[in-house]
């Protein structure tokens, strides 16, 4: 029943009978045959029939839930016998951020060592796709925005405040200001990230703040594209303490602070200016699915994810 009930919970992610039997490792009549029997065995038809795959039918989608439900608790009763026997192993995976990609050794160095059993997949995914793809069980915990936008029902641990920082070329006309105001973004050759993440709707609300029209020449979803453009010279953008970091030694970059206040630089940006309130600043953590009990390996990250808070606040 387990392995039917994952079966049919590949199809309900993949939509497509091909690419879930392709998921799931097995061959397309074996698990068409195994969504039939499933079918037979509870009495109720779970996908609209047709050449293609046409969507779940009602009793389709309230089984899907349960389905999540149960395979959850199986796995989790499986890793924590094979806990208990051989210490924690296993895969994790793990959907992040953009803008959080950098950080990720922070967490992933430490709890490999603690763990060497375990294999870490790192994949960059929107804040959208983290909570959608946790709850199809194709990830196991995130790291996302805490705050911003609704997470729903997860556990979470704090890691960092995200701060916001100009990157330009060294040979750039702002490359020696001590720091920009929103509003001196105003005209510049922008290079952002597409609007699907959330690090970019942030970073519009802020701009429309300061009275900026937001006008990105270039639109990408990875970082490493926005960096290369803007060192192919004239080029700017918007990005975080973190990933402003990992260019910290390169002559040709620098990287500017930018302030709530636009034109007093050197300001801190979650400060308030004279006469007006602080913009929000935006908490960054790791997220996992909620449960009263998590399997150990879950568990384990989540501490781990507790040491690194608390090294961070130390250090701040």
């Amino acid at each position: 029943m387990i392995d039917k009930l994952e079966m049919f919970i590949a199809l309900a992610n993949e939509r497509h009978f091909g690419r879930a039997a392709a998921a799931h490792g097995v061959t397309q009549p074996t698990l068409s045959a195994a969504i039939r029997a499933l079918e037979g065995e509870l009495g109720v038809q779970l996908v609209a029939r047709g050449a293609r795959f046409q969507g779940l039918t009602p009793e389709g989608e309230r089984v899907l839930d349960w389905a999540r439900r149960i395979v959850t608790d199986s796995r989790q009763m499986r890793d924590e016998m094979r806990a208990r026997r051989k210490g924690l192993g296993g895969v994790l995976r793990l959907g992040v951020i953009p803008t959080a990609l950098p950080m990720v050794a922070d967490l992933a160095a430490p709890f490999l060592a603690r763990h060497p059993n375990v294999r870490l997949q790192v994949l960059s995914r929107t804040s959208v796709e983290i909570l959608a793809e946790m709850e199809a069980l194709q990830l196991d915990a995130g790291i996302t925005y805490l705050d911003n936008e609704p997470l729903g029902r997860v556990s979470s641990v704090a890691l960092y405040t995200e701060r916001y920082r100009l990157l330009v070329h060294s040979t750039h006309p702002l490359a020696g200001a001590g720091g920009v105001g929103w509003a001196a973004l105003d005209g510049l050759q922008l290079a952002l990230l597409v609007d699907s993440m959330q690090n970019r709707r942030i970073i519009d609300q802020r701009l429309a703040r300061a009275g900026v029209r937001v006008q990105a020449m270039l639109e990408s979803n990875s970082l490493l594209a926005l960096v290369g453009q803007v060192l192919a010279g004239g080029w700017v953008t918007v990005v975080t303490d973190e990933a402003a970091a990992l260019f910290a030694g390169r002559a040709d970059l620098v990287a500017l602070p930018i302030t709530d206040a636009p034109g007093r630089p050197g300001q801190p940006e979650d400060q308030p200016g004279q006469g007006e309130a602080a913009l929000p600043a935006y908490q960054v953590g790791l997220v996992a699915p909620w449960r009263e009990t998590h399997t150990p390996l879950l568990a384990a990250l989540l501490q781990e994810a507790g040491r690194l808070a608390r090294r961070r606040k130390r250090v701040s």
